[in-house]
């Protein structure tokens, strides 16, 4: 069973090589092959919570390497639930994109790039060792770089490259950081820095979690570093948009922070209140620019900023609701920010504009589009039934029970500013705020079948695992939960 971990990165990468090829013999082939390669992954996921024990390490050491200096794979419950929401988003992108993407030429290059991204998160996600974390994010993100250009016009051009600058910046912070801890243990694998960390080192320890807060936090966009998310989301193609929103940020930045600070180098009360102060900051900054935004992809960048405030305000409270909450808000994101991001590709596929000013009257002429979109507003302003109000209540209850109430604050009056901006996209793009575009032109209609398909499966998930949360807390959200609480002692586990 071990061996599977590695066609996470494997069947990605073998796709990715054969995307061009296959497209001389067919152009109907990538976009076959791409939903096929998620879908399976999609229900080896699936199965792997079968058939892996409750709370249990795999792991899998490829290659015949000495264990502290060769690569690993590693799967506990924090790893599969990325692995889940990865493959749960990608799989809805990739069909949407097959409709989507007409419009650009090159499409097969797309798919070769966007599997590329894929298998370089996989890779992340299931990193054991700091050197394969540290390839692995490099190649998601070198394609990431080439994705947010696809289009190739000026702004995608100048988008792409202020991101480029702005994670290498990043990336040499963070080898910066995992240079000095090579220096101290001799090793780059996770469980043996647990292990072997010197424990006199602290002001070591302290300079590298700062490298580390300021390098991933560039990569998470978290406040104040959050400068390149706005023109990169707005700029790339709608389905990397909704993959950078929904996932790229929480593997590159979020999981592998937590990762390093939770089971390697053990979190501390200094750095949980900086990831706390970061979160409230973000919550509350990343909502209050969200709402001068008319643009509507920009918008929602803004609210990519300030959503993953909310899980890492949930995070730094270190306590087992706060973590919960965090997490449970991660994996609601990835899903609820994704469908928000396709609705904005729909309306911008039917009407040429992104303009909420320009727009009014859509429900009548797009209603699944409407529908959906509803209920991804609903999710992400943290209203009932929906999977949204789950996972904020439970991070505002977690600093209620801290006693940290001003936190608490933040994070309700964040939950209303958002409420409030999505009633301004609900009112001027499908409730007839606008200059009603049905009156300018007769031409607007629903987007077609199959990215109305992938707009109503990730609906009906933000619904499913709103009414079902004790379910997905049980099966997904503990075994999470279980592998960040335990801390360093994830070195003593395998």
């Amino acid at each position: 069973m071990s061996a599977l971990l590695l066609t996470y990165i494997a069947v990605p990468l073998a796709a990715a090589a054969l995307m061009i090829p296959l497209n001389r013999l067919s152009r109907k082939i990538p976009d076959i092959l791409s939903p096929l390669v998620m879908l399976y992954l999609l229900l080896q996921t699936a199965v792997l919570y079968f058939f892996r024990p409750y709370n249990f390490i795999i792991h899998f050491k490829p290659g015949d390497g000495v264990f502290p200096l060769g690569i690993n794979l590693v799967l506990d419950g924090l790893s599969h639930l990325l692995l889940l929401a990865v493959t749960l988003v990608a799989l809805a992108v990739t069909v949407y994109s097959i409709k989507y993407m007409v419009k650009y030429a090159g499409k097969e290059k797309y798919y070769t790039l966007y599997m590329l991204m894929l298998a370089g998160m996989f890779g992340v996600i299931l990193a054991g060792d700091l050197f394969s974390l540290f390839i692995f994010m490099e190649v998601a993100a070198i394609s990431t770089y080439a994705l947010v250009a696809f289009g190739t016009k000026a702004e995608e051009l100048e988008a792409a490259l202020r991101y480029l600058i702005i994670g290498s910046v990043a990336s040499l912070l963070i080898l910066f950081g995992l240079s000095i801890i090579y220096g101290l243990t001799g090793t780059f694998n996770l469980a043996e820095i647990a292990r072997t960390f010197p424990a006199g080192a602290v002001y070591a320890k302290e300079f590298v979690c700062a490298l580390f807060l300021a390098g991933f936090g560039m990569k998470a966009a978290l406040v104040p570093f959050h400068a390149w998310l706005p023109d990169a989301h707005t700029s790339a193609p709608t389905p990397v948009s909704a993959t950078l929103s929904g996932v790229l940020i929480k593997v590159l930045g979020i999981y592998a922070l937590v990762r390093i600070l939770f089971n390697v180098l053990g979190i501390t009360p200094p750095i949980a209140y900086v990831l706390m102060f970061l979160g409230a900051a973000s919550i509350l900054i990343g909502v209050i620019l969200a709402l001068g935004q008319w643009d509507f992809k920009r918008l929602l960048a803004y609210h990519s900023i300030s959503q993953i405030g909310y899980v890492v305000l949930g995070l730094g409270l270190a306590t087992p609701l706060g973590i919960m909450g965090g997490l449970f808000h991660l994996f609601n994101h990835a899903l609820f920010k994704s469908l928000l991001f396709l609705n904005a590709g729909s309306v911008e596929y039917a009407t040429g504009t992104r303009d909420l000013k320009k727009m009014g009257g859509l429900a009548k002429k797009m209603p699944v589009t409407s529908a959906t979109s509803l209920v991804a507003s609903l999710s992400i302003a943290g209203l009932p039934p929906f999977n949204g109000f789950w996972s904020k209540l439970f991070i505002i209850v977690a600093c209620i029970q801290a006693g940290k109430f001003w936190f608490a604050f933040a994070a309700v009056v964040g939950s209303i500013l958002t409420l409030s901006s999505f009633l301004k996209v609900q009112k001027y793009a499908f409730a007839g705020g606008g200059q009603k575009l049905e009156e300018q032109s007769g031409t607007v209609k629903e987007a077609p079948w199959l990215m109305g398909g992938a707009m109503v499966f990730l609906a009906l998930l933000c619904l499913l695992i709103g009414l079902g949360f004790p379910l997905v807390i049980h099966y997904a959200i503990n075994p999470a939960v279980v592998a960040v609480a335990n801390g360093v002692g994830y070195g003593r586990m395998f």
